[in-house]
């Protein structure tokens, strides 16, 4: 069973919303606009892209990324080289700039868990995120939380009324900045 990880730019009242310019959210730009730049923060982007096995993303996320990504040959040649995948039930056909499996649900995510590989990463998609930990599928959280307090915005998390999701901390780091690295396991 292949892992599956959730990483996000988060912030401390867990908006995860533009966190690197994107247009139409009053506050984009966040992390850079708002915190200091350490370099030693991003170690974690650095591995994970090196350990991931494929790359798993919402419609909204790759339709972002796609015209980008692929002209960022020295930051994301891993990603670029990796399968991807983007959960949609819209999306009729792949950015041919960078090509993915359309998935078409969570159960779609589920069986792709059973596949032999390296961990699975899912990258921005908040909304994606949140249906994968509600249907049980997330495996373990990459976090930088930053300090800064967004208000509105999309969510790591959903408010679903469910039972509760017990976490295992298994690495973490504050950096000069303020920014903490938070990786946790989800107990089973």
């Amino acid at each position: 069973m292949r892992t599956l990880i959730v990483t996000a730019f988060v912030s401390l009242d867990g908006v995860m919303e533009a966190p690197g310019g994107e247009p139409g959210y009053r506050n984009t730009g966040w992390t850079f606009k708002t915190v200091e730049f350490d370099e030693a923060a991003y170690e974690i982007k650095t591995r994970e892209q090196e350990e991931a096995g494929a790359l798993l993303m919402g419609r909204r996320s790759y339709e972002a990324f796609a015209p980008v990504w692929p002209t960022m040959t020295e930051e994301f040649a891993g990603y670029n080289a990796m399968p991807r995948y983007v959960v949609s039930t819209t999306l009729e056909e792949a950015d041919p700039r960078w090509p993915a499996t359309i998935l078409r649900s969570v159960d779609d995510v589920a069986k792709l868990k059973e596949t032999e590989g390296g961990p699975i990463s899912v990258h921005g998609s908040a909304e994606l995120g949140q249906s994968l930990a509600d249907a049980g599928l997330v495996d373990r959280y990459h976090l930088l939380v930053f300090p800064v307090l967004l208000g509105a915005g999309k969510r790591l998390f959903s408010s679903a009324d469910k039972d509760a999701t017990k976490l295992k901390l298994v690495e973490h780091e504050t950096y000069s900045n303020g920014i903490q690295k938070q990786i946790f396991d989800v107990i089973r």
